[in-house]
């Protein structure tokens, strides 16, 4: 029986849902799913990678179709990798399983790891590519755009009133959204790398910068980052045990989101105060905002976004709505082109 485009698109629906796994960590590596499908097209194994030095998605797979893979078909959502790193190529263990046919999404973008299918190809694999590649690319949007980008997807995360404040008059912490925002918050949370603010917010509000209930990580918490050069108090959340912390004294944000992405960190969330989201601003290193507005006047205090020397030029809202009593706005920072 021979494989039809649409049971392909159903094989990797399935896929991109195993890869979309609240098991599948958000972190260093992609998120990948994979089902094998015998030589009559019924799936017989089904995988997806568990994070950095686990199995990839097709070893795991594979290993669940046994020698049913044997002239079946791998259906993966994201270009079987062809280097030796924590683990072997992918390349290699489908030639070895005899597999007929390989299925993917997304080509892998990165040098070291793309061109699978032309191995594949080589080994005398029939290889189809771009099946819901859209939806593959959105899986993986904050890994892609690091790897081809060299630094972190950064998100702008903001807390304000009607009137633009994120403080009331003292400039103290000042619960200004509701608890429904707070808990979507920590769902952001637990999807990044790394939350970064400064020594002006970490001293103010002595925050946590945790992921707390209801929310999840799946892997090791973010990394808790502060900029600037003021030393923190002794007995400071953020010197606690329950996430690892990053005190650096750099204050060009492009410097120290190379640093971030040497250690892994391919989506960074943006928490600080309106002088450390000027800097980031300035330095053109946001691509995303996610504000949330809550029905209260401040009347005054701190704003949001202090005026801007150079930065973006607006943003494109790519949805808002209510989350309880509070109006969530989010979208991508447009800049002019260079």
């Amino acid at each position: 029986m021979t494989v039809t485009d649409e049971r392909w698109q159903s094989a990797m629906r399935e896929a991109l849902a195993l890869a979309e796994s609240p098991e599948a960590p958000h972190g260093e590596n992609p998120r990948v799913g994979c089902v094998i499908l015998d030589e009559r097209g019924d799936v017989v194994g089904r995988g997806f990678h568990r994070g950095a030095g686990t199995p990839h998605a097709e070893v795991v797979a594979l290993a669940d179709a046994g020698e049913l893979a044997r002239g079946g078909t791998a259906v993966v959502t994201l270009e079987p990798c062809r280097h030796v790193g924590r683990t072997g190529p992918c390349t290699d263990a489908l030639i070895r399983a005899g597999v007929s046919r390989v299925v993917v999404a997304q080509a892998d973008p990165t040098d070291v790891a793309g061109g699978g299918a032309g191995v594949l190809r080589s080994a005398g694999i029939e290889v189809v590519e771009g099946v819901l590649a859209g939806h593959a690319a959105a899986v993986n949007e904050e890994w892609t755009f690091a790897v081809t980008h060299g630094r972190p997807l950064v998100t702008w995360k903001a807390a304000i009133s009607l009137d633009g404040r994120v403080a009331g008059p003292d400039g103290g912490p000042t619960a200004i959204t509701h608890q429904a925002a707070r808990d979507e918050v920590m769902r952001l949370r637990a999807r990044v790398g790394a939350i970064i603010v400064g020594t002006g917010t970490a001293l103010t509000d002595d925050p946590a910068l945790t992921v707390r209930a209801p929310a999840r990580v799946v892997g090791p918490p973010p990394l808790r980052v502060v900029m600037g050069s003021r030393s923190l108090r002794a007995g400071s959340r953020l010197l606690d045990d329950s996430a690892p912390t990053l005190l650096t004294a750099e204050r060009d944000p492009a410097t120290v989101l190379a640093v971030l992405y040497q250690r892994g960190v391919r989506h960074a969330l943006l928490e600080g105060g309106p002088v450390l989201a000027r800097a980031f601003l300035e330095a053109g290193v946001v691509d995303r905002v996610v504000w949330y507005v809550a029905a209260v006047v401040l009347g005054d205090g701190p704003v949001a976004l202090p005026p801007l020397a150079r930065g973006p030029v607006g943003v494109d809202v790519t949805d808002s709505y209510a989350v309880g009593e509070d109006v969530c706005i989010r979208g991508s920072v447009r800049y002019e082109e260079q």
